[in-house]
C-alpha cells in the first residue's frame, strides 16, 4: 500500500491511494501508519480514492485514533463517498471520528 503523506504545518495529511480499505490491505495500512503516528498529533485521512471499506478497514482507522488519543491528538476523515459514509454510519464511526467534506475543511477544522 502506497499512501501519500504530506505535512501541512503541524497536521499530517494521509491520502489512501487504494480503491478499498479492507481485510486485504488493512494490516499494511496499520504498518505504514505506525511510522506516521510517531511524530503526529493531528491527522487527516483523505479517503477521496476509497470506494469500499469493511470492518477491518474501519478497525485500521480506529487503530490510528487509538494511537493519537493518549497523546492528546485527534483525527478527521475527509472526502468520504456515500457508500463508505453509509458503512461509517452503520457502525457509528461518524460519532467517534469527525467527517468533513474536503481536505481543506479538515485542515481548517484543526486550525480553529
Amino acid at each position: 500500500m502506497q499512501n501519500t503523506v504530506e505535512q501541512v504545518g503541524d497536521i499530517c495529511v494521509v491520502t489512501i491511494n487504494e480503491d478499498q480499505l479492507d481485510a486485504g490491505n488493512s494490516e499494511d495500512f496499520r504498518q505504514e501508519m505506525a511510522s506516521v503516528l510517531k511524530d503526529c498529533r493531528k491527522l487527516v485521512i483523505d479517503l477521496v480514492r476509497v470506494q469500499f471499506v469493511d470492518s477491518r478497514g474501519c478497525g485500521a482507522i480506529l487503530y490510528c485514533l487509538k494511537q493519537l488519543t493518549p497523546v492528546g491528538g485527534d483525527l478527521k476523515l475527509c472526502d468520504v463517498n456515500k457508500a463508505v459514509r453509509t458503512v461509517f454510519e452503520l457502525i457509528r464511526l461518524h460519532r467517534i471520528c469527525e467527517i468533513v467534506g474536503s481536505r481543506e475543511d479538515a485542515i481548517r477544522a484543526f486550525k480553529s
